[in-house]
């Protein structure tokens, strides 16, 4: 018998084409909210618009002043807005910047947040929320920051290119892989993870050969789901502490840094968790797990390297020693010299195997 302890996370999810402009407006009178903020970034202020536009009365206003890792002060500004709108309740439209601006709001506030991603990243499912401040991300975890209900729509993702829904994607598959070897994982997580990164997989393929596949997108944002669910429900590692690093300090894309580390940091575990590799085999159809994921993202356009991000070589050991300084649940030990062989592998990008 496997013991083990699973809290389900309560929210509401809806997904269909179309569903920003029809089911938003229905999940907040579900909710009681007459005073919605919506809330997004300047890249997809014109889907928050027709949101907006489609909650009719019940939009307080927009604020499109989110932006990556939700500086403390674009946070704080937010807020402000929310309390001068006389807001009782967010809506977040867009990626991870969007929706952590959403979560910094609810809170600060304790307002029921719902969410409307157009991106693959599945922090949407979670009650996990991030603020940078003097170079440093700190992240931390509420049920208040929890969306009470989640709007999937593939339209949104059509225009999303392709270059960015494959690092969107592998982003989700980092979630599904951490849960798979985390301390408090459960039977449940354990199967939405395996399927959450098959279903990501296999429609960041189809979706890099037809971009307005509209039922790609639909199975891309469903991986998105159960991958980001598993985040919300589970303890991450060494690699979410790595791109913590890495996107607070340095200011690397978020996306795009998981992308890259994501092989490496899995090679570096790989020795400690048979059971994780078993189960990405089945879901990926490899044998040499580390070595696929590399493949799958690279093959489809994705960067590789950490350099090609813009991080210089003698930030390695500031990052190694930042991310070994903090204690966290890891199935193998993190030393400094051991996330310095990570962080130096992701840098140079070179293919690599499992030992």
């Amino acid at each position: 018998m496997r013991e083990f302890v699973h809290e389900a996370q309560p929210m509401r999810v809806v997904l269909r084409p179309g569903a920003a402009t029809t089911a938003t407006p229905d999940e907040a009178q579900r909710l009681g909210l007459r005073r919605v903020l919506v809330v997004s970034g300047t890249r997809g202020a014109d889907t928050a618009q027709a949101v907006a536009d489609s909650l009719g009365a019940a939009c307080a206003g927009l604020h499109t002043g989110a932006r990556m890792h939700v500086p403390v002060e674009v946070a704080d500004r937010a807020v402000e807005v929310a309390r001068d709108a006389g807001a009782d309740g967010c809506v977040a439209v867009g990626g991870g910047s969007a929706i952590g601006l959403g979560k910094a709001i609810a809170l600060r506030t304790g307002l029921p947040l719902i969410a409307v991603p157009s991106t693959y990243s599945g922090s949407e499912a979670t009650p996990v929320w991030g603020l940078t401040e003097h170079g440093a991300k700190r992240t931390g975890r509420d049920p208040s920051v929890l969306p009470r209900s989640i709007v999937y729509d593939p339209e949104l993702t059509l225009s999303l290119p392709v270059p960015l829904s494959v690092t969107s994607g592998v982003n989700a598959i980092a979630h599904g892989v951490e849960a798979l070897y985390a301390p408090d994982a459960s039977p449940l997580t354990g199967l939405m993870a395996e399927e959450g990164v098959r279903a990501m997989a296999a429609a960041l393929s189809q979706v890099a050969a037809g971009p307005r596949d509209v039922d790609a997108r639909g199975r891309a944002l469903y991986g998105a789901w159960l991958c980001g669910s598993c985040l919300g429900a589970t303890t991450m590692g060494l690699h979410h502490k790595l791109c913590h690093v890495l996107g607070g300090t340095f200011g690397l894309p978020h996306a795009e840094t998981h992308t890259v580390v994501l092989p490496y940091a899995l090679a570096y575990n790989a020795p400690a968790v048979p059971g994780a590799l078993a189960a990405l085999g089945r879901a990926l159809d490899a044998d040499d797990v580390p070595r696929a994921m590399w493949n799958l993202a690279g093959g489809l356009g994705a960067p590789r390297s950490l350099a090609e991000l813009g991080l210089k070589e003698s930030d390695l050991t500031t990052a190694a020693a930042q991310a070994a300084s903090q204690s966290y649940p890891n199935p193998r030990p993190v030393t400094e010299d051991g996330a310095l062989t990570v962080l130096r592998a992701a840098y140079e990008g070179e293919p690599l195997s499992t030992p």
